[in-house]
């Protein structure tokens, strides 16, 4: 059977760890064992750290050869910075980068374009667009909404010039994956007849063996693993929640935060720094919950540490509001807090018990993950898809 080819362009793929860069690198294998040749597109490895790793300096362009196709990496301007102004030259970088990519570098047909963000996104529509491509538009995150729910963003001139960028994406796409509903509902109230499909961002791997842990009167350990960022709001709960002697917070992590959760000193909080995905799995069987919090709900957010989580077997302590907190319910994988209400969050804490653990089983939160948050039989409807265009 003849190969067919495919491009994805994303702002983040491995080494880099992290939802997004798991996320992009599970599709580039599910397309590979499809019969696809992939080619990636994406910046100098950079993430978290806003600098480029240890053996990919010096350089603007690193090609790399893989057993699904190759990896094109281009030059970026790395930065972390809180700094708008920062953030956005180095945004403009990667797309000088990509341009001179599109435009001098011949590309397959189709092109997946993950969005956000919007400056990527807008870039790879524009010249894949031009030259006749046959856009897949992979929706994560409602960007700039989502920048002026956490505070990111002002409404005003730049504002503006971003909803036109990212209605210009949707308005050229062919096809728009988004990972939750609301999500797109928003994407159908600006056009009504686009194609579209729910892909959520379900992990894969092999799910390890449950082991329970005995339920003994001894510290509840609780575990955060994901980004040190101002959305998460682990070093606010830090600050400002008490942790019993029955109750712990241990965190595993990297981000823009990572040197305060270094220098964090406070009873019953611990951090772990940052560990690999695989090594992560096995050392989160350790834990009696799993955490995932947001300072704010954000419209088109589901976080996908309930799919990773739940696939490890934790009942989840739920602290992000939005569809995110309706999963959680209807699929009773644990518990739900209002958003940023961290008054019901230390009553939470003071109240929690080793009795209360006994509502969630492990075995029954993995089994309910595997069945329904299942990464193959959704990628086989995806493929279905993506073949017809």
């Amino acid at each position: 059977m003849k190969q067919k080819e495919i491009l994805i362009i994303s702002n983040y793929f491995p080494p880099e760890k992290g939802a997004a860069s798991n996320r992009i690198f599970s599709m580039v294998r599910g397309f590979s064992e499809n019969n696809y040749t992939v080619s990636v597109v994406c910046p100098l490895p950079n993430y978290p750290q806003g600098r480029v790793f240890k053996g990919y300096k010096g350089g603007f362009y690193k090609k790399e050869k893989t057993d699904f196709g190759k990896i094109n990496r281009l030059w970026i301007l790395p930065s972390n910075s809180s700094n708008k102004f920062v953030r956005l030259l180095s945004m403009l970088s990667f797309s000088f980068s990509l341009t001179l990519f599109l435009v001098f570098t011949k590309s397959p047909k189709k092109i997946i374009i993950q969005y956000s963000p919007v400056f990527t996104g807008f870039t790879s529509v524009f010249w894949a667009k031009l030259f006749g491509k046959k856009i897949i538009l992979n929706v994560s995150d409602l960007w700039p909404l989502a920048g002026l729910e956490m505070g990111i963003l002002n409404k005003g001139m730049y504002y503006t010039i971003l909803l036109k960028m990212e209605r210009f994406c949707y308005r050229k796409s062919h096809l728009i994956l988004g990972q939750s509903e609301e999500i797109l509902h928003h994407i159908k109230k600006i056009e009504i007849d686009k194609p579209m499909f729910l892909y959520r961002n379900f992990p894969d791997f092999t799910p390890p063996e449950i082991v329970e842990i005995p339920n003994e009167k001894k510290p509840i350990k609780i575990v955060y693993a994901g980004l040190l960022g101002v959305a998460q709001g682990i070093l606010k709960i830090c600050n400002e929640v008490e942790f019993t002697k029955e109750v712990q917070l241990h965190i595993y992590g990297n981000g823009p935060e990572t040197e305060k959760a270094k220098s964090l000193k406070k009873e019953n909080i611990f951090y772990h720094g940052e560990l690999d995905r695989e090594i992560l799995h096995q050392e989160l069987q350790k834990y009696n919950l799993g955490f995932v919090p947001l300072t704010n709900r954000i419209y088109g957010s589901v976080p996908s540490k309930i799919f990773e989580l739940s696939r490890v077997g934790l009942p989840i302590l739920y602290f992000a509001g939005g569809e995110g907190e309706l999963i959680v319910k209807d699929f009773n994988l644990g518990w739900v807090i209002p958003v940023n209400n961290l008054k019901e969050f230390q009553l939470f804490i003071n109240s929690l018990t080793s009795e209360n653990l006994l509502e969630f089983s492990k075995k029954e939160i993995q089994k309910t993950a595997i069945t329904n948050f299942n990464f193959r039989t959704q990628f086989e409807e995806l493929i279905d898809i993506v073949d017809k265009y």
